[in-house]
């Protein structure tokens, strides 16, 4: 019998961990039982630094479990090398972004669809798939975690200085407002880590008040003829969003442009600002201060309209095999067994994450319960810095706008190097 890997409190399904490694397996034809040491290896990549020691114990149980197939837990494999030697890991389970879709775009990864599984995710989640290109009548990858990220907020600093979490633009402003008057920082700031900008401040300004899908797509399809005068650009249609992040970035700590990440999360955890711009990953930093701060999350409210209040989520982590894959049986088999519900509900309530399954249990965290409904109502949206190339320095650009740079300018220079990209293109 598998020992139990469900943390004290998180739900389990009437199958044991057992019967979900013997019904994966029960698709794998590799004939018998295969002699100790002469059964067929597959490697599992995954790389998620907080999450290998979990992923780890999953691989080395599900290889206990039975005698056909083991599963090589791999770290370090250099993906785009591995993939042009026509060696790449048997089975991933990464985030999936920008850079991952490359794959999945030139048909390097296989059809999933005929896998049970693959029917049981949202449909809006597996949607976020397509937000990058795709390869035609394929399901490539299967959403395992979704991230859902917005405010960090200290509720205590709230109810000392009797102040509600605003769901308009003019009441986020007037909180800011009251939280400096009251010697309060009212934003934790860490410019230092250009990302950070990125993926907070610009992320949720952008995502608050745009449709960041559609914007995209119409970005793509001016390609190398964006500008002033197209129908869509950055310098067009995001000066508005970047403008009020600028605003937000004068109620952050006078030190912002040399405190980082970690600084960020030391700080929020000895209760030195109000809010802070991060997704739950923080959440585990601040943790090892072992403060009894008490924090939740709200949506970035971006409009004077309660009804445009969503989320920034990401495919924290996706399952996929490559069409290449030497070990496609095995991983397929394995990547059926951490679909089952008894061992992908328990990863998500640990790592902070949001179920894919259209059954998925709903988080307990108080930290990110707040989300949930968002979450559940599909009212979210994906980072508009992640549809950037690595090629453009985006983040760099924002660090700069915050720094005092001229938001304008600095878009219109982002314009000209997605021309240029698409022209080469």
């Amino acid at each position: 019998m598998l020992p139990p890997l469900t943390p004290p409190g998180t739900r389990v399904s009437r199958r044991t961990f057992l019967t979900a490694a013997g019904g994966a397996l029960a698709a794998l034809s590799l004939g018998g039982c295969a002699p100790e040491g002469t059964r067929p290896t597959i490697t599992f990549h995954q790389s998620k630094p907080e999450a290998v020691p979990y992923f780890r114990d999953l691989a080395a149980k599900f290889t206990a479990s039975q005698d056909q197939v083991r599963v090589l837990h791999d770290m370090a494999t250099n993906l785009s090398a591995s993939f042009v030697r026509s060696s790449p890991p048997d089975l991933g389970c990464l985030n999936y972004n920008l850079e991952m879709a490359r794959f999945m775009e030139r048909g390097a990864l296989s059809d999933l669809s005929d896998l049970p599984e693959a029917a049981s995710i949202r449909d809006d989640v597996l949607d976020l798939t397509n937000w990058y290109p795709t390869y035609p009548g394929r399901t490539s990858v299967i959403p395992y975690s979704v991230m859902a990220a917005s405010v960090i907020y200290n509720r205590r600093i709230f109810e000392e200085n009797g102040l509600e979490v605003p769901t308009t633009w003019d009441e986020l402003i007037a909180v800011c407002e009251a939280l400096r008057s009251a010697g309060v920082t009212p934003i934790y700031g860490t410019f230092r880590d250009p990302w950070t900008i990125a993926q907070g401040l610009f992320d949720y300004t952008v995502g608050g008040m745009l449709d960041v899908r559609a914007f995209y797509r119409k970005l793509h399809g001016i390609g190398e003829h964006v500008g002033p005068d197209s129908e869509v650009s950055f310098q067009r249609t995001l000066l508005e969003p970047v403008k009020r992040m600028v605003q937000l970035a004068t109620y952050v700590n006078p030190d912002a442009s040399s405190r980082g990440y970690g600084d960020g999360n030391t700080a929020m955890a000895q209760g030195q600002a109000a809010m802070y711009f991060q997704g739950p990953w923080a959440f585990g930093e601040i943790e090892k201060a072992g403060t009894d701060v008490d924090l939740g999350t709200f949506p970035l409210p971006m409009t004077g309209d309660p009804a445009d209040l969503k989320v920034r989520v990401n495919i924290d982590l996706s399952l996929w095999v490559p069409e290449v894959a030497n070990g496609q049986e095995g991983a397929r088999a394995f990547l059926q067994y951490l679909l089952q519900p008894e061992v992908q509900d328990p990863y998500n309530a640990e790592f902070l994450g949001f179920g894919t399954a259209k059954d998925a249990p709903p988080v307990t965290d108080p930290r990110i319960i707040d989300m949930q409904k968002y979450y559940d109502e599909g009212r979210f949206y994906m980072g508009a810095s992640q549809f950037i190339p690595n090629t453009i320095p985006a983040a760099n650009y924002l660090q700069a706008i915050v720094a005092g740079a001229d938001a304008e300018a600095t878009l219109r220079r982002m314009d000209a190097d997605w021309a240029r990209l698409a022209f080469r293109a």
